[in-house]
């Protein structure tokens, strides 16, 4: 077979491989395959797409056009209807994944690591099973791959894991996950699986090939490389089939990348990465001063108006003018569009999140904000504003004194939930940050207190830490334990703080890493400045401090 054939029968199989991944997966030289897709493009059976996401570089994505549809069907001697429900060829399917443009680059690009030890290989998407693609090996032992993304809500992404298990068994699953955090969680939760269960970053696992050791068994094995994982691999051949769709509709070709009624699923080829890394920060921080943001990504001001015009004029944001001044929140369409990236509910995102005013004629306050959370943040605004200037301020610093802020969760995403005595707690802090330099890793929760003025309430406030550091979940959840940030609003309130956490932490008898600071003293010094006093002691310090 000639690599123009191979091709569109990947083509079939793998809608919007990139030419290097098609390469690698199809087993033929680079020139064979930049050659062979010339080829199709120059006949017409064959399109591209743009496309670049935050963890993959740009590329150009290839899928069938309908004249290589009708021909693969003609090579393959079937109809067109039994081609489309047989492969993710139907407008369905060809909707799903554009969609998951971004999270099928990084599955892609895994798939593509493994052909290189274990060619060839065999390709499966699935729709609505809980694993999002399979792979056959050579030898005919099966991985699930499972991407865990980073708008999935923790409850329903536990339920997934919990329909993999009871489903069919592969020889191993290859799980892709976000943040260290979640890495760990997850991990616990696929420790019992009826298969060998393999974990990595999604960062570090679409920018490796099969050679760095950058995966861990759910067991909690040292680092592996892929290679070594596919070593590990069980004697599982599943390779489930899947409900075919009932309508088999025959897909237009893509639209023109720069039309202006482009659908919602062409956005993830649309947008670039800093423009979803701009979408990303806004829909984790509601109600961001736009200042506040070019802090975040590091951007000048022409830059930051470049990527907010080209945001705002997709119809991906919402909330100008909110509190008296520009905020800037993800508009319905961006929300919808991060929570189909993701395999979320869409519905639940806008239900939580949206800053769409319940009546477009009245004025846009917190009463009028259709997301419960997004009301609930702008009810709030002093302290919102508070915990955006920190985050902010923290990632000006940390860029300027050569820190790395390797994770940086808002609210939502910075709770923990724990077990005690018999009953389940949390922490809610207003911010979880994950600092490294020279080799140092600091995590730390943020508790900005506004509220917090009397003796009973300051110790309300801590009970839930000092439950939570009384365990070993705090190393569980994170490798180490993360150091407690309590900012105050007034130097006065911090010394009296720091007093009742002294006493408290003596009462309880717990090693709670605290360290308490003022707004005054942050907007004078900045969080990694020398502002915090611990609770053993009146001397200032600096919260990442030089080894040196």
């Amino acid at each position: 077979m000639n690599a123009g054939r191979e091709l569109l029968r990947l083509l079939g199989a793998m809608p919007f491989l990139d030419r290097l991944e098609a390469a690698a997966v199809s087993g033929w030289s680079r020139g064979a395959v930049y050659a062979a897709v010339a080829a199709l493009e120059e006949r017409g059976l064959a399109a591209s797409l743009p496309h670049a996401s935050e963890l993959t570089a740009p590329t150009r994505r290839y899928a069938l056009t309908a004249a290589g549809l009708r021909r693969l069907a003609a090579e393959e001697g079937v109809g067109l209807g039994e081609l489309l429900r047989s492969r993710p060829l139907t407008a369905h399917w060809r909707k799903l994944l554009l969609e998951r443009l971004d999270g099928a680059a990084a599955i892609y690009r895994l798939t593509a690591a493994i052909a290189e030890p274990a060619w060839p290989l065999r390709f499966r998407w699935y729709r609505a099973l809980p694993m999002d693609a399979a792979v056959a090996l050579p030898d005919g032992r099966s991985l699930f791959v499972v991407r865990q993304g980073r708008t999935a809500e923790r409850t329903a992404f536990a339920k997934r894991l919990w329909r993999l298990h009871e489903g069919a068994r592969p020889g191993a699953y290859l799980l892709l996950v976000p943040d260290e955090v979640r890495l760990r969680h997850t991990a616990g939760l696929m420790a019992r699986a009826p298969a060998p269960a393999f974990l990595a970053l999604e960062r570090a696992a679409a920018a490796s090939g099969p050679g760095p050791r950058v995966w861990r068994s759910a067991a909690g094995s040292p680092p592996l490389s892929l290679r070594e994982v596919l070593s590990h691999v069980a004697q599982g051949h599943a390779w489930p089939d899947e409900e075919p769709l009932a309508s088999a509709a025959f897909p237009r070709d893509l639209p023109a990348v720069d039309a202006p009624d482009a659908p919602d699923w062409m956005l993830p080829s649309l947008l670039k990465p800093t423009e979803k890394r701009a979408l990303g920060l806004i829909a984790d921080w509601p109600w961001l001063p736009p200042d506040r943001l070019a802090a975040l990504l590091g951007l000048g001001r022409s830059r930051l108006a470049e990527t907010l015009q080209r945001l705002d004029g997709l119809g991906l944001l919402a909330g100008d003018g909110a509190g008296g001044r520009r905020r800037l929140a993800a508009g319905d369409r961006a929300l919808a569009l991060l929570a189909r990236r993701d395999r979320s509910a869409a519905n639940l995102a806008r239900r939580r999140w949206s800053a769409a005013a319940r009546d477009p004629q009245a004025p846009l306050t917190w009463r009028n904000v259709s997301g419960r959370r997004s009301r609930q943040l702008l009810r709030n605004l002093a302290h919102t504003d508070a915990v955006h200037d920190f985050v902010a301020a923290l990632a000006e610093q940390a860029r300027s004194s050569g820190i790395e802020i390797v994770q940086l969760d808002p609210p939502h995403r910075a709770s923990r939930y724990f077990p005690h005595s018999e009953r389940l707690h949390s922490v809610q802090p207003d911010a979880f940050a994950v600092l490294r330099r020279e080799g140092r890793t600091q995590a730390c929760f943020l508790e900005w207190e506004r509220r917090a003025v009397h003796p009973a309430t300051m110790a309300a406030r801590l009970a839930p830490y000092l439950r939570y550091y009384s365990s070993q979940r705090p190393a569980d959840d994170h490798g180490l334990r993360p150091t407690l940030l309590v900012v105050m609003d007034d130097d006065l309130a911090a010394h009296h703080f720091l007093g009742v956490a002294r006493a408290e932490i003596a009462r309880a008898r717990v090693d709670l890493p605290l360290l308490v600071s003022s707004a005054h003293a942050l907007r004078e010094a900045g969080p990694l400045g020398r502002v915090w006093r611990l609770a053993a002691g009146t001397e200032l310090r600096s919260l990442l401090p030089t080894t040196r």
